[in-house]
């Protein structure tokens, strides 16, 4: 990195550090940390970069932001979407990968409606009471966009439905069987909500057969009531090990930046473990707009990979951490980790 003056800035990177506020890094040729110095993400942060994690601050780092043109295949995908009357939580949930995914051809469906029961305080999605059940026509829909894209790995989430007696589960099920119909050489993976810890509806969901069965955990658990107060961290790990004592490869993921601790994702970590989960996907939250909750602080490049190691060395079979890593980012590869099939 650039050259940095030894005096305050280091008193207050060290001041910081100890707070957990930023990673070991080197300035100038001080460490600041326990290293070893060799052990080191090489990525170059700046001065000014640095005082972003230092003293927080709404202006978003550049790891952070995606750069990329919005080509051909993001207009060709969006165009067919609209077409088909179909949602992505891509655009719906504003994820910084849009341009990168769309513009390969790639995108995570949302179905069952695009508003969600819930209303957790970290996400875009619009919350609300849904007008009308799921649509029965979208799961053939959905199975035909998915072969005019040439999908051979899709991946489908849905909104939260809490208005409806089984929250969605019967809808997921009929989007599964139709990609097994319509696509029957590509695996699908599904991202699901708690279902209010309705067992007989999510045997729905198992008895349909996803290659991989994902739902996320989001945050530790003592900051449920404030980022996501209709959860319980509880149900959801109830709901990995069920998944998972069935026979299907089960996936997590957490988002950092929210004021948790490093014991706490550790803890986190353990519990996805011993709970049968074979993949967590690691992220840092970026806040969708001033009225839902702020960035506590912004991780460093250099913290993920020890992330992803300590997962691992708690149990997890892979851990795919980034800055702007999602729960679907690369699903497919992230997928072949468990060992869900060869693409």
């Amino acid at each position: 990195m650039d050259a940095v003056p030894a005096g305050p800035l280091l008193d207050r990177v060290r001041r910081a550090r100890q707070r957990g506020v930023v990673p070991d890094v080197i300035l100038g040729d001080v460490l600041v940390g326990e290293g070893p110095r060799d052990a080191l993400d090489p990525v170059d942060v700046t001065p000014d970069e640095l005082g972003q994690l230092v003293d927080g601050g709404r202006r978003l780092p550049r790891w952070v932001v995606e750069k990329g043109s919005f080509g051909p295949g993001y207009v060709q995908l969006k165009a067919l979407m609209r077409q088909e009357g179909l949602v992505t939580v891509c655009e719906e949930a504003a994820c910084p990968n849009i341009q990168r995914c769309w513009t390969r051809g790639t995108a995570t469906f949302m179905i069952a409606g695009d508003t969600c029961t819930r209303g957790c305080r970290f996400c875009d999605v619009t919350s609300g009471k849904p007008m009308l059940p799921p649509d029965p026509a979208e799961p053939g829909r959905l199975a035909e966009a998915a072969a005019a894209m040439g999908l051979r790995y899709v991946v489908v989430t849905a909104v939260a439905r809490d208005d409806q007696p089984d929250g969605g589960a019967a809808h997921f099920a009929a989007v599964i069987r139709a990609l097994r119909d319509r696509l029957p050489d590509a695996r699908v993976e599904v991202l699901i909500p708690d279902l209010r810890g309705n067992w007989d509806a999510l045997e729905m969901v198992i008895e349909a057969r996803p290659d991989v069965l994902n739902h996320n955990t989001e945050t530790v658990p003592r900051l449920y009531r404030r980022v996501r107060p209709g959860a319980r961290y509880e149900r959801s790990l109830e709901l990995l090990e069920r998944s998972r004592a069935a026979g299907l490869p089960t996936k997590s993921g957490i988002m950092v930046g929210l004021g948790e601790e490093l014991p706490e994702i550790r803890a986190v970590f353990s519990d996805l473990a011993q709970s049968g989960c074979e993949v967590v996907t690691v992220g840092q939250y970026l806040s969708p707009s001033p009225q839902h909750l702020p960035v506590e602080r912004f991780y460093a490049p250099a913290e993920y990979p020890a992330l992803a190691a300590l997962g691992e060395s708690l149990g997890l079979v892979h851990v795919e951490a980034g800055p702007l890593v999602r729960s679907s980012f690369e699903a497919d590869r992230v997928a072949d980790q468990m060992g869900a099939g060869v693409v």
